[in-house]
Parts: structure tokens; sequence; C-alpha cells
């Protein structure tokens, strides 16, 4: 069958085939790690729905909305050879028309970590995986572990809230060099990619630690090794609450990084279990 785009929700009603249905919300600019999303839902699922949204709610002022990489036909080719079903590609206005009110709050946990250095992008986010979820119905999504703050926010949100959908996390994909893919790569030079390789050495020089303490220094050693990366935060949070942990723990944690190379700002995580 033809990939299928849809832009609204009567094209999704149309598009819609009996049996499960899997989403992997995007924001476009496709890449392997996007792949492997895909794949996940692809196992699970009899119909794959991807959509490619990219969100404004979730872009504060000075952030890079405008020049977000926009690559729409060779997302497509992406979701071809995928199998992908159906593409949702909806516009600005069709998910937001005009006189919207209404938002979803991520609150406490949504203020915290990433939320401090981008207030209200939560809300963003879960307002369009909610009406994404309402759009089209999924029976599963699936949502990468980079973005581990905004996993346990989605879950937070579908426990809450008692949202029909069983939500999935699928592992980080890295390039070899350990870097973690990111749309946002694209932004990088030659030289600032290099740079950008220190964030995961950082979590990969914590992650050889046996306590809270002990894996924040050894991270944040790593981390005034370059100069070059402008560190907003390095954390130990329980993936549940992204509260800090404190010694003594024993449990799995997140060990979070967020840092710019020149203008482009990137994030990166690891979990790490204590005992």
């Amino acid at each position: 069958m033809d990939l299928i785009v849809a832009r609204n929700r009567e094209d999704l009603v149309a598009a819609r085939r009996p049996g499960t249905v899997a989403l992997v919300p995007t924001m476009g600019a496709l890449h392997e790690g996007h792949r492997s999303l895909i794949r996940q839902a692809r196992e699970r699922a009899d119909q794959v729905v991807v959509s490619i949204f990219v969100n404004p709610l979730q872009f504060g002022p000075n952030e890079d909305f405008s020049r977000y990489p926009r690559t729409f036909d060779d997302d497509l080719d992406v979701c071809r050879a995928e199998g992908v079903d159906v593409v949702f590609h909806p516009g600005v206005d069709g998910m937001y028309p005009p006189g919207r009110q209404v938002s979803v709050s991520a609150g406490q946990m949504g203020d915290v970590v990433e939320g401090e250095f981008r207030p209200g992008h939560f809300d963003g986010v879960l307002t369009v995986v909610l009406k994404l979820f309402n759009l089209v119905r999924p029976d599963l999504a699936v949502f990468g572990e980079k973005d581990a703050q905004q996993l346990a926010l989605i879950r937070r949100m579908v426990a809450d809230l008692d949202v029909p959908v069983e939500i999935l996390g699928a592992p980080t994909v890295r390039e070899p060099d350990g870097l973690a893919m990111s749309s946002r790569n694209r932004y990088l030079s030659a030289e600032e990619r290099k740079v950008a390789l220190g964030l995961s050495r950082a979590l990969r020089a914590g992650a050889g630690r046996r306590t809270p303490d002990e894996i924040r220094t050894a991270a944040r050693e790593e981390l005034d090794r370059n100069p070059e990366l402008k560190v907003e935060y390095l954390v130990l949070v329980d993936p549940r609450t992204f509260t800090e942990v404190k010694e003594p723990y024993e449990g799995v944690a997140v060990l979070a990084v967020a840092a710019r190379v020149g203008g482009t700002r990137l994030i990166d995580n690891i979990t790490v279990t204590l005992t």
C-alpha cells in the first residue's frame, strides 16, 4: 500500500485500518534514531502513523523555531523505506485554531531540570502530544529515551488523565563516536561536533562510579576539560520525578546534561543503577 499523507482529522479517519495503531510523534528531520522508533512501532502494531509537526508551543521566544530543519520530502522517503502507513502532517492553523485557550500544564516536574532553562517548554510538548493522541487515536506511542524528562512527563500525563495509550520508550541511538543522534546535530560545524563529544564522555565517566556524589564529580570533571562546552546543567535524578538523588541512594537514576556548543543547544542522558 502506498504511503498516505494525512493533513487533518478527516484524512486520519479515512486512512485508519482495522487492528492496532502505533504513533511515532516527530518534528521531522528524521534520522536513524527516528528509524529505530518506527521499527519498534512496526513490531508492535498493524498500522504505523508518524506525525511530522514542528510544534511552536514548545519553543521559547529566543529559540530555534524559525530555523529548525524542515526536510519533509526527505522525511517521506525515510517513512516509505521503513514501511510507515500514514504520515500525519498538519499545519499550525489546523493544530491551533485562532482563539485557542486551553493547554496542558506539565506541573511541578515540568519546571525543573530542562524545564528550568526552557520555561513553558513541557506545557507545549504535553499539549501537542495530547492533541496528537486525540486526533490519531493510537493504541500505543513510541518516544525516544534521549528526551528522558519528556518521556517521564508523557507517562505522567497519560496516568493522571487516564489517556488510553500505551507509552513505549526506545533506547538512545548514537553515532559510532558516541554522540547522541539529534536533528540539531546538523547545526554543528566539524570542530563543534568534536567539542560536543564531551557530553557523552562525561556521561560515561559518571556511569563508571558507584555513589551519587562520585557519579556527579566524575562527570563534572570530564565536562570541565572542555571549556568550549557551555554547560547549563548536570544532574543525577530519580527517573520518575526528576528530583535530584542524594546519598545514600539505591536503584535506577538518570544522569542528564545540557550544554551549548557554539550556537547549538544539546542534551543527553544515561541511565545508571546504584546498589
